[in-house]
């Protein structure tokens, strides 16, 4: 179905479009399977082994894949097709369930082959991560992709909701094996929303990147970007911290709070259910506060809620605690994630994603280890207290690196015209060096080197590796702009890549060129090194 042109009415507008609606849906059922494959093999770490840092290895055995693949996974993300490309993980997730169902069923599952196996699935989450979060921009208009976020953010939600609360009552009821065998069957139903999507075929395009320039290329862009890093930052401070309370649940479900499988499924469908409350009142809180105020917000109700657990609350408070904890894990969340959505141009959207996927996997990995081992040497509750102590404080000094607006229009220009050639360049032809010749008058200096200043970051994050500024010694007048990249496909495919917004910045450069022809512009190829293969 064709993306409507109708104008949101609301957080929940995107579901009146027929294809974000089914994947939507899909996606539900596969996470709520998933939740339910989770909550089976935390639960059953627990009996395999009382360690709290055994009980901390199944949250870090998760995350660890993400960590480590979730960059290669964002190339792949956007060079691969990606429907194909979601199909197949898809398979290899349904394989590592089915496996844990066997050896559940036969009593051979063992601490190792519980890690193990954990660690293959989220090889696979590492892999789809970037890939879904991909894919929302091409279901949804622009003007619609915060509530795709929000919904999705959502739709996990719902999930963690009835997933954690239907595991633990079948895990009691039917034991791993069954439990298991519910989140095989999900996977069908991702499998066929996926394949009944009419994606569109990628037309052959000789600039189409290949796997190794793709990844400079997303490396190069997340290093001249400070708009992400100032995301990167703080979603890595939050999570780190907040960790604890996602890595010693099951030990405070059991010990503290004195519960079963059952009511650690019931805990966790509490995050669940707060996280849909938030996600509806959401547009109210963002009325209130902005980007800065809600993660600050989120951190102050998670140490609030992490500091009430340690003392061993009765069951029902416990329930209702984690509620608000729901609701503050997804102002959290989707506040980190539309951020970094905004900020990203769509040609390198998988990988700067893979690298936010990457930090907050990272964080979640560190905290579950470190809160582990604190757990191991002291006492849950103390790991808890001191997660929350730090999560006050570091929320409050982070509270000063403020999150960009996210309201930049990254559609490209289109406007660099093609280069100048005496005869047709090989695309691996390389390195190239670009430079730009400018008259600027001395009034105009300072200005004109500010507004370069800008310039230089678009430069480098669309495929400049190195960038400069000279002046002529005989005119000072003469100020020459000069940057190089890989290959002659890496500099026509800048070309593309060049935003609505890096062409105003480019304008407020252009401003201060004196006389009536433009900049002079001149393009030079390396012959002094043998050629390579295509970026």
């Amino acid at each position: 179905m064709t993306r409507t042109d109708e104008p949101p009415s609301g957080s929940f507008a995107p579901l009146r479009q027929t294809l974000f609606a089914v994947l939507w849906v899909a996606t539900v059922i596969g996470n709520t399977g998933s939740f339910v494959r989770d909550v089976a093999s935390a639960w059953l770490m627990t009996d395999l082994s009382s360690s709290p840092t055994a009980v901390a290895m199944v949250q870090a055995a998760a995350t660890l894949p993400v960590f480590l693949l979730a960059i290669p996974a964002g190339v792949l993300a956007d060079v691969l097709d990606r429907r194909k490309f979601l199909v197949g993980i898809q398979f290899l997730l349904a394989g590592v369930s089915v496996t844990l169902m066997l050896l559940s069923a036969a009593g051979l599952q063992s601490v190792a082959s519980l890690v193990a196996l954990t660690f293959l699935g989220g090889i696979g989450a590492a892999l789809m991560g970037p890939t879904w979060q991909a894919i929302v921009p091409e279901l949804v208009q622009k003007k619609d992709l915060k509530s795709a976020v929000a919904l999705n953010s959502l739709g996990i939600n719902i999930a963690r909701a009835v997933g954690p609360a239907l595991g633990g009552l079948i895990l009691a009821s039917f034991g791993a094996a069954f439990t298991y065998g519910v989140d095989v069957i999900s996977y069908v139903f991702v499998v066929a929303a996926l394949l009944w999507w009419p994606r569109p075929q990628a037309a052959d395009d000789e600039l189409s990147e290949r796997f190794v320039g793709a990844f400079r290329a997303g490396l190069r862009y997340v290093r001249a970007s400070r708009e992400l890093h100032v995301v990167l930052v703080r979603a890595f401070l939050f999570f780190a911290l907040a960790s604890s309370i996602w890595a010693l649940l099951p030990l405070v479900a059991r010990q503290l709070l004195g519960g079963g499988a059952g009511f650690y499924g019931i805990l966790l469908g509490s995050v669940g259910l707060g996280a849909i409350g938030g996600a509806v009142v959401m547009p109210s809180l963002r009325a209130r506060l902005d980007a800065d105020g809600l993660l600050l917000a989120a951190a102050l109700v998670t140490a609030a809620i992490m500091t009430f657990l340690s003392f061993a609350p009765p069951q029902w408070a416990a329930v209702a605690a984690l509620l608000v904890l729901g609701m503050a894990w997804i102002t959290a969340l989707t506040t980190l994630n539309g951020v970094a959505q905004a900020i990203l141009p769509n040609w390198v959207r998988g990988r700067s994603l893979a690298v936010y996927l990457t930090v907050f996997n990272g964080a979640m990995t560190v905290g579950s280890l470190s809160w582990g081992a604190v757990a191991q040497w002291t006492s849950v509750p103390v790991a808890l207290l001191a997660g929350a102590a730090g999560l006050v404080l570091v929320g409050l000094i982070a509270h000063r690196i403020k999150l960009p607006a996210g309201e930049a229009d990254l559609v490209p220009s289109n406007h660099w015209p093609e280069p100048l050639t005496a005869a047709p360049i090989e695309h691996d032809r390389g390195p190239v060096l670009i430079q730009i010749e400018y008259r600027i008058a001395p009034a105009d200096r300072a200005d004109f080197l500010k507004a370069l200043a800008r310039l230089s970051a678009e430069r480098r994050r669309d495929g400049a590796y190195a960038w400069g500024v000279a002046e002529d010694s005989a005119n000072p007048e003469l100020m020459l702009e000069w940057f190089q990249v890989e290959s002659w496909a890496e500099h026509l495919r800048q070309h593309r890549r060049v935003s609505k917004a890096d062409a105003d910045v480019q304008g407020e450069v252009l401003r201060f060129h004196q006389g009536e022809q433009p900049p002079v512009v001149r393009h030079f190829l390396a012959f002094n090194r043998p050629h390579q293969g295509r970026a």
